[in-house]
């Protein structure tokens, strides 16, 4: 007998867990491995959180299950949040839906909103997790092109006519993981424009929107006129506030396409437990202060990393946005042949470009979310390596 469906056969392997082994491997032969691959944060959830969420569950009345959309609360303080972040007025009855987490929000929406066959522009680089919930939903992914030299924007002049009138959806995610790119509300409003022009729909992964450097405010797709007739915008919490295992998240944006995703949800999940979204708002309606004193210890890791790379002949652009550098390889290497260098002489694990896509290849990145005594060891040993570079 088989027990296993053809969409899970088709999926393809994971690259992430072939690190994770080898790093387990080497572990248990006695080296010492520093993980820069993973995306989690290290910092602590600020204790305000904690404590609201300490409080919170020791009331019997929230041992319940929550609505399935949400609680009044929740939606309340993420339409608070767009209003006082963005100047954006959401509706938190039909325009906002709580997320256990935007990863899982993102994956059952594609099913909600699109049927067997249809197309999905999908970033090349991207998110892994954006292509296989593609193919989970029966859809076919076609990829979106970034421009390299305009700081990772959609290359919308690179796909044809052809294939934007058969697209369906349309992904985006800004700032970017794993490119680290950011852009201004011009690159929504040209979205936005095609979404009109094509008729399709744009759903946007904002999961790093508050975690940025040097004085940049990433905008929201929201902000665009015309963007809640096309769009849907996913956010998080686990990046921001460091609540990456509390798994809370939300959906804004055009009703139909929120109606479609809660009512996918309403059958597959009972959203998330109600003290973790008291603590959500906890978190949404502060005055942000916890989140500015994370991103400047990311900016500064960021800054120590970056002078590490340029010492070995690695130049890569200054992120201003995500806890990642998204670096080119040195001459010479493939994306993976680098990236097993660097576990394999030094300790280091990044992961390689290709694990985000063909237009990975070339490139690889660096996560800032380990600790700085840990960090400083891997920047010592990164400076060590001789590339043949400057």
């Amino acid at each position: 007998m088989d027990f296993v469906s053809e969409k899970i056969k088709a999926l393809p392997p994971y690259l992430f867990s072939r690190i994770q082994q080898r790093k387990k491997k080497l572990e248990k032969e006695g080296k010492d491995i520093i993980d820069l691959g993973i995306g989690a944060p290290d910092l602590p959830t600020p204790s305000f959180i904690i404590d609201t969420l300490v409080n919170e569950v020791q009331k019997s009345e929230n041992h319940r299950y929550s609505s399935y959309t949400g609680t009044d609360e929740f939606r309340e303080a993420v339409a608070h949040f767009y209003q006082k972040q963005y100047g954006v007025r959401l509706d938190p009855e039909e325009e906002v839906l709580a997320l256990v987490g935007s990863k899982e929000g993102i994956a059952h929406f594609i099913p909600s909103v699109m049927n067997q066959g249809e197309k999905v522009l999908v970033p090349n680089p991207g998110y892994p997790v954006y292509r296989s919930a593609v193919h989970l939903a029966g859809g076919n992914a076609i990829d979106l092109p970034l421009n390299a030299e305009q700081s990772g924007e959609p290359d919308f002049e690179r796909l044809t006519e052809e294939t934007l009138q058969a697209t369906k959806l349309m992904l985006l995610n800004y700032p970017g993981n794993p490119t680290a790119a950011t852009v201004q509300k011009s690159t929504f409003l040209k979205a936005v424009t095609y979404a009109e022009k094509y008729q399709l729909m744009i759903a946007h992964d904002a999961a790093y929107s508050l975690t940025t450097f040097d004085g940049y405010q990433a905008p929201s797709m929201m902000q665009v006129p015309g963007a809640k007739e096309y769009a849907v915008e996913f956010g998080s919490l686990s990046k921001s506030f460091n609540m990456t295992g509390w798994r809370i998240g939300y959906a804004v944006g055009n009703r139909e396409m929120i109606k479609a995703l809660a009512t996918y949800k309403s059958n597959v999940d009972t959203s998330q437990f109600i003290p973790i979204q008291k603590a959500a708002i906890a978190a949404l309606t502060s005055d942000l202060s916890a989140v500015s004193e994370h991103n400047a210890i990311y900016q500064q890791r960021r800054d120590r990393m970056l002078s590490a790379l340029t010492s070995i002949g690695v130049h890569a652009s200054k992120p201003r946005g995500t806890f990642f550098i998204w670096a080119p390889v040195p001459q010479g290497y493939s994306s993976m042949e680098f990236a097993d260098r660097l576990l394999t002489e030094l300790g280091v694990i990044v992961t390689p470009g290709n694990a985000f896509g063909s237009a990975g290849e070339g490139y690889f990145r660096i996560s800032l979310s380990v600790p700085d005594e840990r960090l400083n060891d891997a920047v010592k040993r990164i400076e060590k390596l001789h590339t043949g570079g400057d």
